[in-house]
């Protein structure tokens, strides 16, 4: 036991810790890559996230711009606060108009509302809320702001004095305001301020690695803000949306929306080396412990119960062995140890239980062809007496020599039904059946019926069960076209070969039934004929049960039926040579 042991601890190390050792290290070397990747894209999912809070950041000050441009009121109030003092209204729309900016510069995000109207009105004057345009006109600004014919235009960062509160960082959004009355006429220019830090709250807490670099640049690649205030109109580098490498350095850009700016992050590509080092380190060699832990505690979990049970079944096994006969073995066999003497035992329980299966298949088979014969037995027979009723009634009612014919028919019947005892029969022999006994039935029902018959060639060499298709036949005449209204009609039968099957078609234009009573025929054997018409439904389900057992359940019987449109039934069996039959008997 102890080097059995031993043997299992030495296949353990070869077989597991070995080659595990080698999965690790190059897992850990390759981790470094892997980590700077991963570590990349959650930069650029921190950069997008960054992006899309300053987007709504944005989206909020414009809809405040928006909603003072569209107050109905301030083209009014514009124009009324540029009358002259004199007028008793002006004090009145002045106070309106500081009242609309009021409510603006309510919302945390504005830092101020700017009008610049024409410097004649009284009201550009006030220095405050107000100026003249003519001020405005001469920065490189304005330009854009008149191109923008009304949309939006974002400003960079830059340093505005203000006589109430001193010098303040701020990004201005401004539009024209046009005349309403003359569209085509600037009738002012209308801004928002926002202080710098409503920007720099949401990107100066953003933590990337290293010596990164992260700023707003405009859409002709100037910084519109940088942590480093000096950096502030320069160039930036450029860079596509999402993430990219050039050189040593990955670029991260994404678009903010509502301006032309992109936010971009400059990292060092060593920067994110270093870092995926250090957590593909650690996380190696947690990894490395934790395997070989849990690979330890399950080896010596295993052999315990692998050396407990095997002693367990060992002794149980050999107790039944010698229960059952095997005791007869040399005492020099059982000087060998426990595993010889298993080993014995248990080549003769083999051969021992492959004699019992064997005998086991044979009673199988017996029992198989048992079925089939019994199932056979019970197909109707009243044909037969029929068959003797008629010729007895032509030989007395007519004198005639068609007697002669009928006893030719029936003796031809006789010789393909019993087909020499053999359970089987070629499928051009089953046709012959059908055809001899159709022959038959229209001595019977003179001129109420006709058959045609297709038999393929490739179809005609395979064997099926004999008496398949006898039933069917007679219950396509006697139920289908011996009960419609005209009691007559046309039966065809068909057989040809689909791949590894064989498909027999019995066709009748008779009185048909509905799609119950069909799935009824081959799952009850029920009777519905007098004793003495022959054929029934019960010759329907033992023909579809003979065949399940001949081919297995994948085959058998499908019936294709409507009422007064005739019935269709199809045999579908496997396709198979009398000799491979005999093969599987043997």
């Amino acid at each position: 036991m102890l080097n059995s042991l031993r043997k299992w601890l030495l296949l353990y190390v070869l077989a597991i810790v070995a080659p595990a050792s080698v999965l690790l290290y190059s897992y850990y070397q390759r981790s470094a890559s892997v980590l700077e990747e991963e570590l990349s894209r959650s930069a650029l999912q921190t950069l997008a996230q960054a992006g899309i809070n300053l987007s709504y950041r944005i989206r909020h000050i414009e809809d405040a711009s928006n909603a003072l441009l569209m107050n109905p009121n301030l083209a009014e109030y514009l124009e009324q606060a540029g009358e002259d003092p004199s007028e008793g209204r002006l004090l009145d729309n002045v106070k309106d108009l500081r009242s609309l900016v009021e409510q603006t510069q309510a919302n945390t995000d504005v830092y101020r509302v700017r009008f610049f109207v024409d410097g004649k009105k009284v009201i550009a004057s006030e220095r405050v809320n107000f100026f003249p345009i003519e001020q405005l006109q001469s920065d490189p600004w304005y330009p854009k702001i008149v191109e923008g014919n009304g949309k939006i235009v974002w400003s960079g960062l830059y340093e505005e004095t203000f006589i109430d509160n001193g010098a303040a960082l701020l990004f201005t959004n401004a539009r024209i305001i046009r005349d309403p009355k003359r569209y085509d006429t600037i009738y002012g220019i209308l801004m928002l301020d926002v202080a710098e830090r409503t920007f720099s709250e949401i990107l100066t807490p953003l933590e990337l690695p290293g010596d990164s670099k992260l700023y707003l640049a405009d859409g002709d690649g100037r910084i519109v803000w940088h942590r480093d205030r000096t950096l502030v109109g320069t160039a930036g580098s450029p860079a596509a949306d999402g993430l990219t490498k050039s050189g040593e350095t990955y670029s991260i850009s994404t678009r903010v929306e509502g301006t032309d700016w992109r936010l971009v992050a400059e990292i060092p590509a060593s920067a994110i080396a270093k870092r995926a080092l250090e957590q593909g380190r650690t996380s190696s060699f947690v990894t490395i412990l934790g395997i070989s832990a849990l690979f330890l505690a399950l080896m010596f979990l295993l052999l315990a119960l692998m050396i407990r049970s095997m002693n367990r079944r060992l002794q149980l096994v050999i107790s039944t062995i010698r229960k059952e006969g095997v005791e007869r073995i040399d005492e020099a066999t059982a000087s060998g140890g426990d595993f010889v003497l298993l080993e014995r035992s248990v080549d003769r329980l083999i051969y021992r239980v492959k004699s019992l299966m064997e005998q086991t298949y044979r009673a199988e088979v017996q029992r198989r062809e048992a079925e089939l014969k019994a199932l056979q037995a019970q197909i109707n027979p009243h044909f037969l007496y029929n068959t003797l009723d008629t010729i007895n009634w032509i030989a007395i009612g007519r004198n005639a020599t068609d007697i002669s014919q009928m006893i030719d028919g029936l003796a031809k019947y006789f010789r393909l039904s019993l087909n020499k005892g053999r359970d089987l029969t070629s499928v051009a022999d089953e046709l012959q059946l059908a055809e001899v006994y159709l022959d038959l039935q229209k001595t019977r029902f003179p001129s109420s019926f006709e058959y045609e018959i297709e038999l393929a060639e490739e179809a005609a060499k395979y064997y099926i069960p004999k008496l398949t298709l006898q039933p069917i036949v007679e219950n396509a005449l006697l139920h289908g076209i011996r009960k419609s209204k005209a009691k007559s009609g046309v039966i065809r039968i068909r057989a040809r070969k689909e791949g590894d099957a064989l498909t027999l078609e019995v066709e009748d234009d008779g009185i048909g039934m509905d799609e119950e009573r069909a799935r009824r025929l081959l799952v009850e054997p029920t009777r519905e004929s007098k004793p003495d018409e022959g054929g029934s439904s019960y010759g329907l389900y033992n023909v579809n049960e003979r065949i399940k057992l001949f081919a297995g359940p994948d085959y058998g019987l499908s019936i294709r039926s409507r009422p007064n449109e005739g019935t269709t039934v199809t045999v579908r069996l496997k396709a198979i040579s009398e000799n491979l039959w005999d093969s599987t008997r043997n």
